[in-house]
């Protein structure tokens, strides 16, 4: 396995307010679910990525997995077709949603923001 992740979102912006789920999601999705070996890390972005699209989740989450896909090598050309793939079962207007944030990560400045 390559580089081990590792996640500290949850304590830093839920640790004092709901220690529990802060656990679940640094220590249980990030630290086994992420970093178990049946799938590699770029297998489990795309499909991270096609599972906030088909939830038509759009907000700083898809963006954040956006940017994880493409620092693990997802091009944009492989984004572009995963994209547009999965719009076909998941919802063509869900589509659109992703292409917008996918342009600004593979085109801006990888941040997610226009650049």
């Amino acid at each position: 396995m390559s580089q081990k992740i590792v996640q500290t979102a949850g304590r830093e912006q839920l640790g004092d307010f709901a220690p529990m789920f802060a656990h679940l999601n640094d220590d249980v999705l990030f630290g086994e679910v992420w970093n178990e070996e049946a799938i590699d890390v770029k297998t489990r972005c795309i499909i991270t990525v096609v599972s906030l699209m088909a939830s038509g989740i759009t907000d700083s989450s898809l963006t954040y997995h956006l940017q994880n896909a493409r620092a693990h090598g997802v091009t944009k050309e492989e984004i572009a077709a995963i994209i547009t793939h999965a719009a076909m079962y998941v919802g063509w207007p869900k589509g659109w949603a992703v292409f917008r944030l996918a342009k600004e990560v593979w085109n801006g400045d990888g941040t997610g923001k226009n650049g």
